[in-house]
């Protein structure tokens, strides 16, 4: 049994983190921490009443480091990297769910977060948390990066492409939308229910700090430089992804070769569902789930490939993974917790 602590309880990221790792048979939460909101988890979310006697307290890396043997840190950006330095140096193995660790490079992450990041040595050792593509670094590493939701819901899309045809990509599109719950639990008035409501609109376009890191991990998979434009769209839904990605070629390729390049590709993956060719995914299909559907078309002149693909924000975009990080770490069968 691993004991396991979460940080950030608050939050939508670490509701969906705790309510998994609570039926989890390998897992027991022994430590819930938060910055400012403290109390019985029923206190502050209603739906727990009933199903756990864990009472929140103010962070306290002692109290959490004597606890615990992984700890989920379901923190905002900024905060990961002040206190996962004491986490790592007590031998504790830390799941971020924050951007803290996913840009290698500290001058990026300063360019695109807007402050200095202040642990440059762990910053080189985090490991990137897509399992699809990094699952023996994960069983290895102490720190994980999780990755962020549309950039595992890109990466995933793109990373057969680009493996296959990488020569041949002229530019990349990535169209995404999200549900609200993407944006945190934080008020705002652009997020109130009256601007939500009967709306849709892009956002933060070709500026969202998630493009550097749907570049950089992009460009490992294809090993050259890869340069996408990302419009990032709010949808008027509580959570999902939907990422309609437009791939120009310079050369002609052929659906049904597209189509076994991504089943060949993701073939023993548990969470990783290719779609026929005369079907298109859903976010109706992924929502509260771990799962990414991945759909394929290609245009009349066979050099414009559209890819779909499509998770739960919550939860392969986030909490989801990061149990699946944890079983991977842990050694426990990946799907273990998991819908």
């Amino acid at each position: 049994m691993v004991k396991v602590g979460v940080v950030g309880i608050s939050g939508y990221s670490g509701l969906t983190a705790l309510e998994i790792l609570l039926n989890h048979p390998q897992v027991r939460v022994t430590y819930v921490g938060a910055d400012s909101t403290t109390g019985t988890l029923s206190d502050i979310w209603p739906r727990l009443n009933g199903r756990t006697n864990l009472v929140c307290a103010k962070y306290d890396a002692a109290a959490a480091i004597e606890s615990c043997d992984v700890i989920f840190l379901a923190v905002p950006h900024g905060i990961s990297k002040k206190i996962t330095p004491q986490l790592i140096k007590s031998g504790r193995k830390v799941i971020d769910l924050s951007g803290d660790y996913r840009l290698r490079d500290s001058r990026v992450y300063q360019k695109w977060y807007g402050e200095p990041h202040t642990d440059a040595v762990n910053l080189k050792k985090a490991v990137y948390g897509l399992p699809e593509i990094y699952r023996v670094d994960i069983a290895k590493a102490q720190l994980i990066a999780n990755p962020g939701c549309y950039p595992t819901a890109a990466v995933l899309g793109l990373s057969p492409m680009l493996c296959a045809y990488g020569s041949a990509v002229e530019s990349i599109t990535i169209d995404a939308k999200s549900g609200v719950s993407g944006a945190g639990r934080k008020a705002k008035l652009e997020l109130s229910y009256c601007e939500v409501n009967e709306n849709f609109k892009a956002y933060k376009v070709l500026e969202h700090q998630h493009s550097p890191e749907i570049e950089l991990y992009l460009s490992k998979v294809a090993q050259s430089r890869v340069r996408v434009d990302f419009v990032p769209h709010l949808l008027p839904i509580n959570r999902g992804i939907l990422e309609t990605i437009y791939v120009r070629l310079k050369d002609k390729i052929s659906v049904k070769a597209l189509h076994t390049v991504y089943k060949r590709f993701y073939k023993i993956e548990p969470f990783v569902r290719i779609m026929a060719l005369d079907a298109q995914p859903e976010l109706k299909n992924v929502v509260m789930t771990n799962y990414c559907d991945i759909g394929l078309a290609l245009s009349a002149d066979r050099k414009l490939a559209v890819i779909t693909s499509v998770i739960d924000n919550l939860g392969k975009g986030a909490a989801g993974q990061a149990v699946q990080n944890l079983n991977i770490l842990c050694g426990f069968r990946e799907q273990e917790g998991l819908l």
